[in-house]
């Protein structure tokens, strides 16, 4: 649709609701596939693994978790295809007009530091490669800046740099790119598993990992409970929900291309539960296999491939996981910055600007490289700051707003959702009342239990949208007349 005098400061051409619906389903599958078949993707998978100790475990932890993540990505991503919207406009209605600013800027920043650790990632797996030259790895252990080796900082400014060639020319290049990015990973997958059960002789899932292997190897990994309990799969299914909250909040900046909810429905169902799961179970069986191979287990599918005898498929293996780390950087860690950026200043910064200033923040973090913690740590803590976020969005148009919205609107200064100057003050009070509760109180005090943090982002979602929903109700019964 278009919008008729459209407030300056609060619209531009990428800002505005998408007209050309060009995303099919295949699209839509593959906005999962790159942003799940990725290095950081398998070492999440693999670790999840290690806590569920059996096949089964794994099976019913991380399809319950898919199922879920389904329902939860259908809800914004229709929200997404009704509106056309990206996620900072949606938030408009909800946080305000100019208040949105603050979810849009907590969701980049995230990105920013997922877009370093996808970066740092990807590097990784060409320093694993290069390393195999003697010459090369004496350089690597005797030559060091900011923190880490020269030949790393080499290559992840290499990566670093080659990412913005991608969004040169918009979302389109973005399908473009990620279209034939995704299944090219899962073809690496599968020849990674493939050659390892044929090495090993042998085709299974943990069976030949000794559980003190297993609970020595998970005892840092954020969960406090032993492989295998009732706990630790309630806490795997948790953790792998949460590695997606991000794109809870932003799918809508890719839903809104698609061309229909039908179309939609069936890129999420191929693209989550079922890929999700077939996907994990691969990391599985290679996890296992490389274990029987190496006699160690290995998370990271670059030390993984640093270990195989062919050159030419350590060489493949390195530039397929180079790639899919691009391809998730792009989906998930690019494209919402660049949005949410544009959005605080529309009139300076559009959709290519946003996302340099994502790049640059990513670039400037990496000395610090904060990612570098278990994959379930940092994964439950950058998950929690978003819960209460969208539970304020999720109740705002499901609840209060019963799915309709006027788009027009979110555009307007002086519109229904400029709340109080532009700011709506329930929505922050419940962000600020759900952030305790699911980031701060876990994260800096000793106040609640050890396990709380792991499920920080259900508390944020749960208190930050209850509390949103009181007082939009309240606000609107009556006052009492005496």
């Amino acid at each position: 649709m278009a919008v008729r005098d459209p407030s300056p400061s609060l619209y531009n051409e990428d800002l505005a609701p998408a007209e050309e619906r060009r995303w099919g389903a295949f699209s839509i599958f593959n906005v999962w596939t790159s942003d799940v078949h990725s290095l950081w993707g398998y070492y999440l998978a693999a670790s999840l693994f290690l806590l569920c100790g059996s096949f089964v475990n794994f099976v019913i932890a991380i399809g319950i978790g898919s199922l879920v993540i389904f329902f939860l990505m259908s809800l914004v991503g229709n929200a997404g295809v009704r509106t056309g919207v990206p996620f900072p406009v949606l938030a408009r209605a909800s946080f305000g007009t100019f208040g949105a600013n603050v979810p849009a800027l907590v969701r980049a920043v995230v990105a920013c530091f997922w877009y370093g650790a996808q970066t740092a990632a990807a590097s990784g797996a060409i320093v694993a490669l290069l390393i195999r030259n003697e010459s090369i790895l004496a350089f690597h252990q005797n030559s060091h800046m900011l923190g880490h080796s020269t030949l790393e900082v080499i290559c992840y400014v290499v990566v670093w740099s080659l990412q913005l060639l991608i969004i040169q020319r918009g979302m389109e290049t973005v399908r473009k790119f990620q279209d034939w990015a995704g299944p090219a990973v899962w073809i690496m997958m599968l020849i990674l598993a493939v050659y390892l059960v044929v090495k090993s002789g042998t085709f299974s899932f943990g069976s030949e990992i000794p559980r003190d292997v297993l609970i020595e190897k998970t005892k840092d990994a954020g969960v406090p409970w032993e492989p295998g309990t009732f706990p630790a799969l309630a806490a795997v299914a948790a953790t792998w929900i949460t590695y997606f909250a991000a794109l809870y909040l932003n799918f809508c900046d890719f839903s809104r291309y698609a061309t229909d909810e039908k179309t939609l429905r069936k890129g999420n169902l191929w693209g989550l539960p079922i890929n999700l799961l077939a996907f994990c179970l691969v990391a599985g069986v290679t996890t296992t296999a490389a274990f029987a191979v190496y006699g160690e287990v290995l998370l990271h599918p670059d030390q993984i491939s640093a270990k195989f005898d062919s050159w030419f498929l350590a060489l493949l293996a390195a530039l397929t996981f180079a790639v899919a780390t691009l391809g998730i950087n792009v989906v998930a860690n690019f494209v919402s910055p660049a949005f949410d950026f544009a959005n605080v200043f529309p009139r300076q910064i559009n959709f290519k600007r946003g996302g340099y200033i994502a790049a640059l923040i990513a670039l400037i973090l990496y000395p610090f490289a904060p990612w570098e913690t278990g994959a379930a740590h940092f994964v439950n803590f950058i998950g929690s700051t978003m819960g209460p976020i969208f539970g304020v969005m999720m109740v705002d148009y499901y609840l209060i707003r019963r799915g309709q919205l006027n788009v027009e609107a979110l555009y307007h200064e002086d519109s229904e959702f400029r709340f109080q100057g532009g700011w709506h003050g329930s929505a922050f009070i419940a962000l600020a009342v759900g952030a305790l509760f699911s980031s701060i109180l876990p994260t800096f005090t000793t106040i609640l239990p050890a396990w709380w943090g792991t499920y920080g982002w259900f508390f944020g979602v749960a208190i930050g949208g209850a509390i949103y929903y009181v007082l939009r109700i309240g606000a609107r019964k009556p006052a009492f007349a005496a």
